[in-house]
């Protein structure tokens, strides 16, 4: 039976963390300060009033509008913070309350906001995904070590490593640095969780990223040369397979051993 406490609370924290997220999304691509100055208008610089920074609630409040000048508010603020609410009722059902629940909730948030910096930007900073593998390992080796399962750690370890070497390998074709770099994260948390959800993780990334860039030649709405973000696929990939992958796994090697008919 699900915990609806925890799920309440966890939900409350996404919210939280999708409002702070808007502000990682907007200012460190460009290398500002989270904390200075306060949040404030970008149209008349007029701070944001704090009960106008309840996640959600406070840009049906303002009717998605800045309260001094008019100035319209986008709606993409509030989806993020819903979103990453959702995402973390999402991640605390699968792992209820657990060792392992941290390490997977911060996953979560570090994959909105560089999904959202990736179609921005066209860029993975730096700032995120390098201090993100001191989190993942300061959050899963106490994991491993107090659910008894410390060769969760050292597969963890070598699914980053074979990660690294594909990724690194496709970079020879035009694969992006910031993907280079991401690609033994994800290892990492796929990794530690087992191989199926190595396995469908790093397909689904492929997958999910090669139908739409797939569709837009096929539309001629992009060309060969063109960038196409590929870090949203990715973290899309490895998020499907944190949720599914026993059960697509299985799906996919029973489909091979069926008889022929």
């Amino acid at each position: 039976m699900p915990d609806y406490f925890l799920l309440c609370v966890t939900a409350l924290l996404g919210l939280a963390v999708g409002s702070f997220l808007n502000v990682v999304i907007h200012r460190v691509p460009d290398g500002k300060s989270l904390v200075h100055p306060p949040s404030q208008c970008p149209r008349c610089d007029s701070p944001i009033r704090p009960w106008h920074n309840v996640p959600v609630l406070g840009w049906l409040m303002l009717r998605g509008k800045c309260a001094d000048c008019d100035e319209p508010i986008s709606v993409r603020y509030p989806l993020v913070e819903a979103g990453t609410g959702a995402l973390f009722v999402a991640v605390t059902a699968r792992f209820g309350l657990s060792w392992e629940l941290p390490a997977y909730l911060y996953l979560a948030a570090i994959a909105v906001a560089l999904t959202m910096i990736d179609f921005d930007r066209m860029r993975l900073p730096n700032k995120i995904v390098v201090p993100s593998y001191g989190v993942a390992i300061a959050l899963l080796a106490p994991a491993s070590i107090l659910t008894g399962d410390p060769g969760a750690l050292l597969r963890a370890a070598i699914a980053a490593v074979i990660l690294f070497a594909l990724y690194e390998f496709l970079a020879i074709f035009g694969l992006g640095g910031g993907d280079v770099k991401l690609a033994p994260l994800l290892g990492f948390y796929l990794g530690w969780l087992g191989w199926d959800a190595v396995a469908v993780g790093a397909f689904a990334g492929f997958l999910i990223g090669g139908l739409p860039a797939t569709v837009l030649l096929l539309l001629r709405r992009a060309k060969r040369k063109d960038r196409i973000p590929f870090g949203p696929s990715m973290l899309a990939g490895a998020l499907l397979a944190v949720f599914a992958a026993t059960p697509l796994a299985t799906w996919y090697l029973n489909l091979l051993l069926l008889p022929p008919a």
